[in-house]
């Protein structure tokens, strides 16, 4: 079944250019949730920034199911939520939890 993106790719703007890939839920791309969650692991090949991006409500059952991620640049999560950008460049190892209005170092 094809995905109903919330947002339409044609009206993107270079925001996160040259980061590379990222995995993100379809909570975000298709639901139009804001990033609740995300961390930097070491990248799986050179193009894989190893961002990994949650609205922060996905049960284990809803992540790990292959059909609700994808693939993406990180610009593509950059447009759907703009609040990443000041983050993109934390080390492999950092994590972001959303409060409020902002994403701030989840300390857990």
């Amino acid at each position: 079944m094809a995905k109903h993106f919330f947002r339409d790719a044609g009206s993107f703007k270079p925001l996160a250019v040259g980061f590379g890939s990222c995995i993100a839920t379809d909570r975000i791309t298709v639901d139009g949730q804001p990033v609740g969650y995300m961390y930097r692991e070491m990248g799986d090949n050179q193009l894989d920034s190893g961002w990994r991006f949650f609205a922060g409500n996905e049960d284990d059952e809803y992540a790990n199911d292959p059909g609700n991620v994808e693939l993406y640049d990180v610009n593509t999560i950059a447009n759907y939520d703009p609040c990443i950008l000041p983050l993109l460049d934390a080390p492999p190892g950092s994590a972001f939890i959303r409060q409020g209005d902002r994403l701030v170092p989840d300390r857990t």
